[in-house]
C-alpha cells in the first residue's frame, strides 16, 4: 500500500514541478540570473509548508503511518559549503537538480538524460574519492545504512 501512496505523491509531486516551472530550463536560467523571482517563491513556499511538517513529525516520533522515526541534525563542516557550491554549479549549468531531472525525463527531454548521467557519475566519483576529500575538508566519518529505510 504504501508503495502505491509513494508513487501517487511522487507523481502529483511531479506534475506540481512541471506546472509551476520548477523544471523549465528558462525559468531556472531567469532565476540564477535574477531576472525572474518565481522560483524563489515556489522555493519558499516549500520551505513554509514543509519545516512546520518536519517539526510536528520530530516532535510526534512516529511517522504519519505510525512507525518510529528519528530525524538527527547533520554536523556542519566545510565539506557542506563545498557541496552546495558544487550543487549551485551544476544546477545552474544544467538547469536541473535532481527531482526535476526526473520531471524532464518523463516531460520527454532528451537532454536531462545527460544531466542523470552527470548526477550518477559525480555521486559516483563522490564516493570513490571520500575518503581522500575527508581530512581536508574535515568531513565526518561515513555512515553506511542498514538499508532498511
Amino acid at each position: 500500500m504504501m508503495t502505491i501512496l509513494s508513487l501517487v505523491l511522487g507523481a502529483a509531486f511531479g506534475y506540481v514541478l512541471s506546472r509551476s516551472g520548477a523544471a523549465d530550463y528558462n525559468y531556472i536560467q531567469r532565476m540564477f540570473l535574477l531576472e525572474s523571482f518565481q522560483l524563489y517563491g515556489i522555493i519558499g513556499t516549500a520551505v513554509v509548508v514543509t519545516a512546520p511538517a518536519i517539526w510536528i513529525l520530530k516532535r510526534r516520533g512516529r511517522s504519519l503511518s505510525g512507525a518510529p522515526i528519528n530525524v538527527e541534525s547533520k554536523p556542519g563542516h566545510r565539506g557542506n559549503v563545498v557541496g552546495g557550491v558544487l550543487f549551485g554549479i551544476g544546477w545552474s549549468i544544467c538547469g536541473m537538480c535532481p527531482g526535476p531531472i526526473l520531471v524532464n525525463i518523463g516531460e520527454g527531454k532528451m537532454y536531462a538524460f545527460a544531466a542523470l548521467a552527470g548526477a550518477l557519475v559525480g555521486t559516483a566519483l563522490f564516493g570513490r574519492c571520500y575518503n581522500m576529500l575527508q581530512t581536508p575538508l574535515r568531513l565526518p566519518p561515513i555512515r553506511i545504512g542498514t538499508g532498511e529505510g
